[in-house]
């Protein structure tokens, strides 16, 4: 620090102008874009990052004020995070260490906030766009009810007394949305409340949770209706193979495929997570007929140690 004098002569206006100047040009651009990735959990941010490096535009919509989900902690408020094998390659991608478990071949180990924010920081590099603290409240359609975009408004404001939270949303529009709203389901959701896309998670008989009231205790994920109970064995394999189109203009991914499909839970492992956002990304390809290299499991050159 021995040649540091003084922080350069900038004014309040001129942060308030700046902030403000940025955010509306990123805004103004990403209105009207190629993909809307709803929820910037693990599955969400990997699709981002996947069509980000091949020229998709991409803005990931996020109601909380941090991305990754609950990529930070794993379970039981111990913050390390488990993937199983093949999933570790996308580890080593996002140049996350890791460690194999002591006592099971093909489950290894991971720093929650390491390999939370190396996934961010790939989706940003990758040049995906982040709207966090704005809340997902309705998706735009067009004809036979083909998502093109989403209704949203800042996250703060489902929280302020009704009386005064006379704040309509805004919707911006997308050639595909992507649902990785996690347990919720929330854009799938919509259109099985309407009755245009038949969800068999979203069936009241289809659930094997209980049903928490909203001023009752509950855990997240415990009284989320649509996946069925824990079995890792099963559930990260059936999200991944049944990560896809949901509905016309609507990709559904990670835990919202489990919701979505009546699937069982997997629990504080990732690497469903992580591997159903790459085959969302894929899926999103193919739909918007984009010519790109193809969204494989790991992007690493083979070393020799590979031959």
């Amino acid at each position: 620090m021995r040649d540091f004098e003084q922080f350069s002569d900038v004014g309040e206006a001129e942060v308030t102008r700046a902030i403000g100047q940025e955010w509306t040009e990123e805004f103004m651009d990403f209105s009207d874009t190629d993909v809307i990735v709803v929820g910037g959990g693990p599955s969400g941010l990997m699709a981002a990052k996947e069509l980000s490096e091949r020229g998709v535009q991409v803005m990931v919509v996020e109601k909380n004020n941090y991305l990754g989900g609950g990529f930070w902690l794993g379970g039981f408020l111990m913050n390390k995070v488990t993937v199983r094998s093949p999933a570790q390659e996308v580890l080593d991608d996002l140049e996350v260490s890791y460690t194999q478990s002591r006592d099971s071949e093909g489950l290894y180990v991971a720093n929650g906030p390491e390999a939370c924010s190396g996934l961010i920081k790939a989706a940003c590099d990758a040049g995906a766009k982040m709207q966090n603290m704005t809340e997902f409240t309705d998706i735009v359609i067009r004809e036979d009810h083909r998502v093109g975009g989403i209704v949203m408004n800042w996250t703060p404001v489902h929280a302020l007394p009704r009386e005064i939270t006379c704040v309509d949303p805004i919707a911006v529009e997308a050639d595909l949305v992507i649902d990785a709203t996690g347990h919720d389901a929330m854009a799938v959701k919509k259109l099985d409340e309407r009755g245009v896309l038949d969800a068999p998670g979203l069936e009241e008989e289809a659930s094997g949770m209980d049903q928490t009231g909203d001023d009752s205790y509950g855990a997240p994920g415990h009284d989320s209706p649509g996946h069925d109970s824990m079995w890792v064995g099963e559930s990260e394999d059936a999200v991944v193979e049944q990560t896809g189109l949901a509905h016309d203009g609507l990709v559904v991914t990670g835990m919202a495929t489990a919701t979505t499909y009546g699937l069982p839970r997997m629990g504080p492992t990732f690497g469903a997570m992580l591997v159903s956002g790459k085959r969302a990304a894929q899926v999103a390809l193919d739909e918007l007929g984009v010519d790109a290299p193809a969204v494989e499991l790991t992007a690493r050159s083979p070393s020799p140690a590979d031959d």
